[in-house]
């Protein structure tokens, strides 16, 4: 290549690995056509054109160097992320997704002295520029398999359970079968994360802590089938029990974690390189937490020493090691950053879990709504995971995510938190993901994917998950509008949140609806008239009467709920501490959250620190059964004789206060 001393010099560069989210196998290339525009004494501008040729992508890194020190100044169109001599462009929203044949164009201002001779070396997402279209070879970078990874899957609850008898079944889910790893694949996944327990039952005694054949080769039966069907499989220890008496007994842990890893690495090293290792899940030290990040590095470095050790293709097999329980906190963070830097290894990744702002994830303190704290927080996490791996050349694996109070067992409401709510949380970690370059691998232990009919439970909020890391979806302040049944109709107003998107109108089913008859649109405020809300809501019977979607130019449309209710009624009861069903009368309400206080306004109940208690650990709505329950848990932490004054908050604007008095085991309640 060579680049004029004068402006409008041009060279092409070709380049294997523009990644995205693509198959582990997918064909991956671009043309890149760099050009100087202009250039003065010191100073020059450039333009770049960056053409996919292979298969469709949703984000791209350009990086070059050059001989001369020269550097970039300002940048358009992309993200400048040059360090020194080395620069980096980094998509922007807009121009991330380029299908096959596909073009973005960006432009750049430098500084030279002396010479403005050519860049050296381009690579895309860290593959050098060598002129071919290829699928990813054996010795790609670790950057790039991790990309390829993009989006995972994990098969919870099931290689990790343990108890019982019931083996690979005992917490519920059937057998893992290649039917299922083929729905994963068809349904646009990349690759599994494959929970195994080793342990218990299927380990021996020491000190050869041997594992049982069977077992070795079930989990090889599984890895076959996925890599047979295009997925790329990382396989962990996942049962942590035993390494959590490292502090205590570190001999003997030890020796068996290396035994087992030992095992574990010898039969898999003539695996191609679409199978990785993660060194244990969530690693945990109660009886010494002043050095938990510590010993996390002790189990690390005894996996990256013993795998290594074994020799063929774990001579350079990606590895992933976590954080302390795969925390994303920076100091946790910055103790495994030392970790990898140690170790001088370009094929290692980083892994931390993210569930969550806490109290939304589970719904206490009051923290209902996807409000600022909760998204500052998701945020936050992964600006730190970034800025402290990614922007280091260490890719990064989001090896669980979701919500902790999910779970599909629970009767008509299988999440704690509302439903929209919950949506813009779950839009907004795949929008980080795909900013920040994070590979995220959703928690399914069979809430999401029914493992019998290899069916969506919610195919609604599926479509977030297959939409999320390629485009962003427009959303509202709510996805609800409650009507009162006795009162008058008025026109109700919402906020779009836009993300990025244009507002493309309303539809009811295969019905748009008028602009200024139905709804008028004012900045980003959305209102509905009265006219249209009577129309919707029919006979105004209690609950949904109507969904409507605001449609966006991208993105799953936003479902907007028409809700007809009354102030829900709730009865007196005597029970027991371990049934203590209130008979609720919900008439088209919902369930937000309950406070709980004794008479001198001090909180009752679990979690002294809030008045808010946390849904379905402490109280459970029952929709169809009409009661609203307060479990052992939340009795147990109430005292004798003194009553309590339960405020119950519901999504349509109410309140109701009713009052519980714990004697013994016996509880009595009555609305206040």
């Amino acid at each position: 290549m060579r680049l004029g001393a004068i402006a409008a010099a041009a060279v092409t560069a070709l380049t294997a690995g523009l990644l995205g989210a693509v198959s582990a196998q997918a064909a991956q290339g671009c043309e890149v056509d760099y050009q100087v525009t202009g250039q003065w004494s010191g100073g020059f501008n450039a333009n770049v054109e960056v053409t996919n040729l292979g298969e469709p992508v949703n984000h791209w890194d350009l990086e070059w160097t050059w001989a001369d020190g020269q550097s970039v100044t300002d940048m358009w169109n992309a993200k400048d992320k040059s360090k020194a001599a080395s620069a980096k462009a980094s998509s922007l929203g807009y121009n991330a997704s380029l299908a096959t044949g596909g073009s973005t164009s960006f432009g750049f201002a430098g500084s030279w002295s002396g010479a403005n001779t050519d860049p050296t070396e381009f690579r895309l997402n860290g593959r050098v520029c060598d002129g071919s279209v290829s699928e990813l070879p054996h010795g790609a970078t670790a950057m790039e398999q991790v990309a390829a990874m993009q989006p995972g899957w994990n098969v919870g609850n099931t290689l990790d359970a343990f108890g019982g008898t019931g083996g690979e079944t005992a917490w519920g889910n059937p057998l893992i079968t290649e039917e299922l790893l083929q729905t994963i694949k068809a349904e646009g996944y990349n690759s599994i994360r494959l929970p195994v327990a080793w342990d218990y039952e299927h380990t021996g005694p020491g000190p050869d802590y041997t594992i049982a054949p069977e077992r070795m080769e079930r989990v090889a039966q599984v890895v076959d089938w996925a890599i047979a069907n295009d997925l790329q499989v990382l396989v962990n220890i996942h049962d942590q029990m035993f390494t959590k008496e490292l502090p205590d007994d570190r001999e003997n842990v030890l020796a068996k974690f290396n035994a087992m890893w030992t095992q574990i690495a010898e039969r898999f090293k003539d695996y191609p390189s679409e199978l990785s290792f993660e060194s244990i899940n969530e690693p945990q030290f109660p009886t010494d937490e002043a050095n938990k990040d510590a010993h996390t590095a002790t189990l690390n470095l005894a996996f990256h020493e013993t795998v290594r050790a074994t020799g063929g293709n774990n001579e350079d097999r990606l590895l992933v090691l976590p954080t302390w329980v795969t925390n994303s906190e920076q100091p946790h963070l910055d103790a495994l950053k030392a970790t990898i830097d140690s170790l001088d290894d370009p094929m290692i990744a980083a892994t931390v879990h993210f569930y969550g702002f806490w109290p939304f994830s589970v719904n206490v303190a009051g923290v209902t709504t996807y409000d600022e704290a909760t998204q500052q927080d998701l945020e936050n996490t992964f600006q730190r995971v970034n800025d402290t791996f990614v922007d280091n050349d260490i890719p990064v694996i989001v090896g669980e995510w979701g919500v902790l109070g999910y779970d599909y067992t629970r009767p008509g409401v299988p999440q704690s938190q509302q439903y929209g709510e919950l949506l813009k949380l779950f839009e907004g970690i795949m929008h980080q993901a795909f900013e920040k370059q994070a590979t995220l691998m959703l928690w399914d232990a069979g809430s999401y994917l029914n493992r019998h009919t290899l069916e969506w439970r919610n195919p609604h909020l599926h479509s977030y998950l297959s939409s999320g890391l390629t485009s962003r979806s427009g959303t509202a302040s709510f996805d609800s509008i409650y009507l009162e049944k006795t009162g008058t109709i008025a026109d109700e107003s919402l906020t779009l949140n836009r993300n990025g998107l244009e507002f493309e109108g309303l539809w009811h089913g295969d019905t748009e609806l008028a602009v200024g008859d139905d709804y008028t649109v004012e900045g980003d405020t959305l209102t509905l008239t009265a006219a249209a809300l009577t129309r919707l809501s029919g006979d105004r019977a209690y609950g949904t009467n109507a969904t409507f979607e605001a449609r966006f130019s991208d993105g799953v449309p936003w479902q907007i709920h028409v809700i007809t209710y009354d102030t829900p009624q709730l009865s007196d009861l005597t029970g027991t501490t371990d049934a203590f069903a209130i008979p609720t009368e919900f008439n088209g309400d919902e369930l937000s959250t309950m406070e709980a206080k004794y008479a001198d306004g001090t909180t009752a109940g679990p979690h002294e620190w809030t008045a808010f208690k946390e849904f379905w650990a402490a109280f459970r709505p029952d929709y169809d059964g009409s009661t609203i329950t307060l479990t052992p848990d939340f009795f147990n932490a109430v005292r004798d004789d003194e009553p309590v004054t339960l405020t119950f908050h519901f999504w349509g604007g109410g309140t109701i206060d009713y009052t519980v008095t714990k004697t013994g085991t016996t509880v009595t309640g009555t609305p206040a």
